[in-house]
């Protein structure tokens, strides 16, 4: 099974206080927030006396509720479980994975969204199966469910899919979903052109220092598609990091592509932009 903390998402932190309830929340969605406390205080017999109707009526509020939990500092691996536990011992776990199958597409988005935010792994064969589901909202609460779960399953799901969703949207998804593990891969040995431009943008997401050097490779190689020259580009650009100048500019200077030298002189106008900003 795989793990519901990424290389890039976990924190060794101990665990805070839980948030105060905020104004205008719910019934429902205050249920779910005392009983999230209760589970995560280390209470097995927490029961959640809700139905899956009712929170499937509130997907957008439950959701953040189980985000905000599991990405509390501190709540690992048993944290994840105990979430798992409460929404069996409630009867809702199966419930839910059930709704994923559901005629109703707006019960299908927002089962996704809600398995999605609580890390419910089991959930990503059906999942996966909605990112070609015939209703636009369906698909994006799909790719959006697969980058909450992460892992390489949702990973490997997200990149099958990869001709059918939005550049943008994969990026986004896979910054979230990828660990520093399945970016390497993804950059070493990419399936498509669309696929190399998506995972090169997610590691400008990422603000991945460790990704630099490979991508100041990528915007220099003339063997890669301009594309995904273009995209190493704006990625240095999106992490901003001082070690990449002296690489853009040169690349600035001398490629005889003029978008990939247009590009590479925003992203080092970018770096000096941000060097002079810096205290010193």
């Amino acid at each position: 099974m795989d793990s519901p903390l990424r290389s890039n998402g976990s924190n060794p932190r101990p665990a805070t206080q839980a948030p105060a309830r905020g104004a205008g929340r719910s019934r429902v969605a205050g249920r779910v927030d005392r009983v999230l406390n209760t589970a995560l205080a280390g209470e097995r017999a927490a029961v959640l006396n809700a139905s899956s109707s009712e929170l499937l009526a509130e997907p957008v509020a439950v959701a953040s509720l189980f985000e905000a939990a599991l990405d509390r500092p501190g709540v690992g691996v048993v944290g994840h479980w105990m979430v798992h536990e409460l929404l069996r011992n409630s009867k809702l776990y199966d419930e839910l994975i059930n709704s994923l199958a559901s005629p109703n597409p707006q019960t299908r988005a927002a089962a996704a969204r809600i398995c999605g935010a609580a890390r419910m792994t089991d959930s990503i064969v059906w999942i996966s199966d909605l990112l070609e589901d015939a209703e636009p909202r369906v698909r994006e609460a799909a790719v959006r469910s697969l980058s909450r779960l992460g892992g390489r399953r949702a990973v490997d799901q997200l990149m099958a899919a990869a001709d059918r969703i939005p550049v943008y949207r994969l990026a986004i998804a896979l910054s979230r979903a990828a660990s520093d593990v399945d970016i390497e891969a993804l950059m070493r040995q990419p399936a498509s052109e669309r696929a190399a431009v998506a995972t090169v943008l997610a590691c400008g997401l990422r603000r991945d220092v460790l990704r630099v050097s490979p991508l100041l490779g990528i915007a220099h190689d003339r063997r890669w598609p301009r594309p995904v020259r273009l995209a190493a580009c704006k990625a240095l650009a999106t992490i901003a990091d001082s070690s990449a100048a002296d690489g853009l500019h040169r690349l600035a200077e001398s490629d005889p592509d003029p978008l990939v030298k247009k590009a590479a002189e925003r992203a080092h106008r970018r770096l000096l932009r941000r060097a002079v900003g810096k205290p010193r």
